[in-house]
């Protein structure tokens, strides 16, 4: 059993992340799901962007790290676009990571201080056409992590969707959600060992 600590995106804490926290459930994981907007969760990609943007991206990482303050060591940290902020934040700084999960983003290991500690393995998911992942640098920045990183390993979906593992929003992509899910479950019952 695997504790994972899991970050939601800029529509908010949804259905979708929900179910997906959920399913990792199911496989006997603990999984803690803090609320970074305190509630609010959006119908529209742009109206969350733009609480996001107002809120403030350090603000969004420190909640993050709030939340985890109150966990043990030895977590999975795991994000959904948004949500890779604080995950990826934690994974590189937090002593005792056990792994992380960056879904549909990646920033570079040096807006965290640094390379990617040898210790931590990670995956990346996202689309090959997604604008946010595949445009906007998060692809060249996963494929950077992985070339560097010893344990690090890059999966990418045909598409051009974003938030397609949230199974609660119109991007959703079943097939390619659930070969998320089954490559994340592997992930946590290795790193769990």
């Amino acid at each position: 059993m695997a504790e994972v600590l899991l970050f939601h995106h800029v529509q908010g804490l949804t259905p979708g992340v929900q179910a997906f926290a959920e399913a990792l459930r199911r496989a006997g994981h603990v999984v803690h799901v803090p609320d970074l907007f305190d509630g609010l969760v959006f119908d529209e990609l742009e109206e969350g962007l733009a609480h996001a943007r107002a809120t403030g991206f350090d603000t969004i990482i420190a909640r993050g790290r709030a939340s985890a303050d109150e966990l043990p060591e030895g977590l999975v940290y795991a994000g959904i676009s948004m949500g890779v902020l604080p995950a990826q934040a934690l994974a590189q700084t937090r002593p005792g990571a056990k792994g992380a999960v960056l879904l549909e983003s990646c920033l570079p290991p040096s807006e965290f201080g640094g390379a990617w500690p040898d210790s931590v393995p990670v995956q990346v998911h996202g689309m090959d056409a997604d604008p946010s992942f595949a445009l906007e640098g998060d692809l060249d920045a996963a494929r950077e992590l992985v070339a560097a990183a010893p344990d690090a390993t890059l999966f990418v979906y045909p598409g051009d969707r974003h938030l397609f593992t949230d199974s609660s929003l119109a991007a959703h992509d079943p097939q390619a959600a659930a070969l998320v899910t089954e490559r994340v479950l592997s992930f946590l019952a290795r790193v769990d060992r």
